[in-house]
């Protein structure tokens, strides 16, 4: 049946939750709220969703843009480079993304009569990013279904994968990562430097995927 909405970003993990979960899926959004790569993932997404026959919008935050200070963001300082378990990469958090994401889907799930949340979080961003942790997933999925009279649940089956565990998921799937987009600097090729560059590189080599993206170092 049906039941759920997924939040799906054009990047690896929510793409390939995508179509793992597709039977499940009856709506998909994606927020843009003024990420540097936005321009790259938003049609990517918005691409796989049609390819699936999966309705999908998308929902503008550009106060978070304007308001938030984080890399990660347009008019931000740059993209560090490193692994994500930098202490640098801190820098690329946008403060309660998540939070403010699932609480939005919450009432878009509520209005079109869904019963759950799917998010992509999975076990590499815990390093760097509260709000994709365990804790925080189960504690917001509480107040989801508190907040509701339908008692709307998140879903985050990926928690404690790997970024490589989900690469594998999506080769079975026979998902083409080429049509995906990691790079947070969002130029015109991925840059190979910045941590989702090079997490996106350990993961496709280690599930034993031929890497197809284009790389500028």
């Amino acid at each position: 049946m049906k039941n759920a909405l997924i939040v799906i970003s054009g990047g690896m993990d929510s793409t390939t939750m995508l179509y793992e979960f597709q039977s499940e899926i009856a709506l998909a959004v994606t927020f843009d709220y003024g990420a540097k790569h936005g321009a790259k993932e938003i049609p990517l997404a918005r691409m796989h969703c049609e390819r699936l026959g999966i309705e999908h919008i998308t929902i503008e935050m550009d106060f978070m843009q304007r308001y938030f200070r984080s890399s990660l963001l347009t008019g931000g300082e740059d993209i560090p480079e490193g692994r994500y378990d930098d202490e640098n990469m801190r820098s690329t958090v946008v403060p309660f993304r998540n939070g403010i994401m699932l609480s939005i889907a919450c009432g878009l799930a509520e209005s079109r009569g869904l019963k759950r949340l799917m998010i992509a979080n999975h076990a590499g961003d815990h390093a760097i990013y509260p709000d994709c942790r365990a804790p925080f997933v189960e504690a917001m999925s509480r107040a989801t279904q508190e907040g509701t009279y339908d008692r709307i649940a998140i879903d985050a089956p990926y928690t404690h994968l790997t970024k490589a565990e989900i690469a594998a998921r999506g080769k079975r799937l026979g998902v083409n990562y080429a049509e995906t987009w990691s790079c947070y600097k969002g130029g015109d090729t991925h840059c190979g430097c910045c941590g989702t560059c090079v997490e996106r590189r350990e993961a496709l080599a280690e599930a034993g995927i031929d890497d197809p993206t284009t790389y500028e170092n």
